[in-house]
């Protein structure tokens, strides 16, 4: 595994564990009664029901998980290099943020939510950085395996 895809791996782990406690933070308080943390309310926005929300929730943090392991592994359907797809969640990521930050601005509720889905957008932020910086360093790999150097001839390439 490359050091820099180390450190993503831990950012993303880091990322995946702080929803994960957002996640059980909110069952906790659902199931269970706790009055150590903030009351239901609190925790949720009321856009999607909750027992529509805990499944979607448990969901996103298989998949989150899975990319997770196979960004440490450094093997993996989700860990190839993808350029465009790296971009795209990056562009998200940005739009996903800023958007929350309006709805905050404007409602000044429900800060729980909105600052996991700050959460989530720093995944998607980290996650597309992973597969755009990926996807530079596989193809130059790539390009090194064929003869290639950078775009140089190899003639160019002694001088």
């Amino acid at each position: 595994m490359r050091r820099d895809a180390s450190g993503t791996a831990l950012v993303l782990t880091l990322l995946t564990a702080l929803f994960f406690a957002r996640v059980a933070g909110q069952a906790l308080v659902a199931f269970a009664g706790v009055s150590w943390l903030p009351p239901m309310g609190a925790w949720y926005s009321g856009l999607l029901p909750y027992p529509v929300l805990l499944p979607v929730q448990i969901l996103i943090l298989a998949v989150q998980l899975t990319i997770d392991w196979q960004v440490w592994r450094g093997a993996g359907l989700l860990a190839r290099p993808r350029r465009r797809v790296g971009r795209a969640l990056r562009g998200f990521s940005y739009v996903y943020a800023l958007a929350l930050l309006v709805r905050w601005l404007i409602s000044r509720t429900h800060g729980i939510p909105i600052a996991f889905h700050w959460v989530l957008a720093a995944y998607l932020f980290t996650l597309g950085g992973y597969y755009a910086g990926a996807g530079a360093a596989g193809s130059r790999l790539s390009l090194r395996r064929r003869g290639v150097s950078g775009g140089r001839t190899p003639h160019a390439a002694g001088r």
